[in-house]
């Protein structure tokens, strides 16, 4: 493979990780929806969506994409387009560094769904 394929096949296996890691996420009490999506031009956002009993919806995600001479990264968590965490949106220049990004982003939007689905179901009762 050329330096391009190989490129292109890391940032497959990232999305693909991320992925997994948010398509993991669970709560007892809230449905869960992981979803992935490509967010034209060339960017993919992926997550999971939670369904409060109250019908209010909370989104975990994470989002990369081609951004004039780099990689704009991107992660966060809102409950009806509130946020509740909001990690800044990071231009790399380079793909290796946008997709250490992307993996500390989904950790961190990972690590943080429990506590914050567990204060959004609070609000509720």
């Amino acid at each position: 493979m050329d330096g391009d394929s190989l490129a292109a096949a890391d940032l497959l296996a990232a999305l693909g990780r991320v992925a997994g890691i948010l398509s993991a996420l669970r709560h007892p009490f809230a449905r869960s929806r992981p979803f992935s999506y490509v967010v034209p031009p060339a960017g993919v956002r992926t997550g999971n969506a939670f369904m409060l009993p109250d019908g209010r919806e909370v989104t975990f995600a994470v989002l990369v994409a081609a951004s004039g001479d780099g990689f704009r990264v991107e992660g966060g968590a809102t409950v009806e387009d509130e946020p509740l965490l909001s990690l800044p949106a990071v231009h790399a220049p380079e793909l290796r560094r946008a997709l250490a990004l992307l993996d500390e982003y989904a950790a961190e939007v990972a690590g943080a769904a429990g506590r914050l689905l567990d204060g959004a179901l609070d609000e509720i009762v």
